[in-house]
């Protein structure tokens, strides 16, 4: 099932590999991806969308595909690289291999690449506009109007493309035996890209959890009567998303407890006046050192993004919280007079370490704090 295939760079590199999936093309920015395991939650995490994602490590699909590991519904990343395409796949819990997944799901992936050696290139020239192409019934040329047709993420708002529709109820505790609280606080969740574990987790540490379509409005978001308000991680540019920077000044101004993850950092850090900006190569990976800057503590995470906030941007209203050691570039904020803070990396993990879980233990303190006050 597998054929002939080509990766072609902006910067004119050529790869030839071996397809797997959908014998058509594939469009987006091209960025490597460190984590050792995970690659089913990764692929389909809808932070992905519109990129290209280059796994470092040699060993993806070796282990298959399962029914219960997905983070959303279907594949959201535009394609990826693998190193070696594996004719067979063995876990307990596995249900198909990683080709017939990308069949299913009508995605595109290109193997026999030496991925260490793209993740150099990347390393240097910073992440790249790419197309994975057939070449036998695409073609060199085609792919390389079809990547030159991309205008990049920068300015590009993808949050409201893969929100949900409908708003939804959800219900699920974490694994293995989906521990849930008893409280019976409410929080909104604003799904600009979500992906279930963060649901799972506010399920067991907060109370009642309604997911709602990114573009919901101040009044029909009030309407719910919530206890708290969740600002969810997704792809694209945070500064184009003008009608969520919009509403959560709302939400600030009535003293809301918030809390953002990824997109949502970004997006409650527009709102209380800071800056973001494109990182030449973004964090991928869920090995990732950050640092409590109070505490010193420092803590391995999972992180998935291409944009960051600019801490010299921070007013005096707002801290900073946590600091990545990789760059030193800003993970972290807490509004000094609002009860809202959020975290640039994922705390919910799936995949990688679940040392900051903790945060979602803050949310919590935070609304029962702020529901005594009123």
């Amino acid at each position: 099932m597998s054929f002939p295939a080509i990766l072609v760079l902006e910067d004119g590199s050529v790869y030839e590999g071996l397809g797997f999936g959908k014998k058509d093309l594939a469009v987006g920015e091209i960025v490597f991806n460190t984590s050792i395991s995970g690659y089913q939650e990764i692929i389909t995490d809808p932070s992905y969308a519109k990129q290209i994602i280059t796994f470092t490590h040699p060993h993806i699909g070796n282990t298959g595909v399962n029914i219960e590991d997905n983070e959303s519904d279907g594949i959201y990343a535009s394609g990826v690289v693998i190193k070696d395409l594996p004719k067979h796949f063995s876990n307990w819990r596995a249900t198909q291999s990683l080709e017939d997944f990308f069949i299913q799901h009508d995605s595109l992936g290109i193997a026999n690449l030496d991925t260490r050696e793209l993740t150099s290139k990347l390393r240097e020239s910073g992440a790249l506009k790419a197309c994975i192409a057939n070449s036998e019934d695409v073609g060199l040329v085609a792919a390389r109007e079809a990547m030159e047709k991309f205008s990049g993420l920068e300015g590009l708002d993808l949050a409201k493309e893969v929100s949900t529709k409908n708003r939804y109820s959800w219900k699920e505790g974490t694994w293995p035996h989906y521990k849930e609280t008893n409280d019976e606080r409410s929080v909104v969740a604003i799904d600009f890209g979500i992906k279930k574990n963060i649901l799972r987790l506010l399920r067991k540490h907060i109370g009642i959890v309604e997911v709602v379509n990114a573009q919901i409005s101040f009044n029909d978001l009030m309407s719910l009567k919530p206890d708290g308000v969740f600002l969810s991680n997704g792809p694209g540019d945070p500064e184009p998303c003008n009608y969520a920077i919009e509403l959560i000044k709302q939400l600030l101004e009535i003293n809301m407890p918030i809390f953002g993850i990824c997109l949502g950092h970004q997006l409650l850090a527009l709102s209380g006046g800071c800056k973001t900006y494109k990182m030449k190569f973004g964090h991928h990976g869920a090995n990732h050192p950050v640092q409590d800057i109070d505490s010193k503590v420092v803590y391995i995470t999972s992180q998935n993004h291409g944009f960051a906030v600019d801490e010299t941007s921070l007013p005096s209203n707002i801290k900073a919280t946590h600091i990545s050691l990789f760059d030193k570039s800003l993970q972290g904020i807490e509004f000094k007079d609002k009860p809202a803070f959020s975290f640039q990396g994922h705390p919910e993990a799936s995949p990688g370490p679940h040392e900051l879980e903790e945060l979602f233990i803050k949310f919590k303190l935070l609304i029962s704090e702020n529901a005594q006050k009123n």
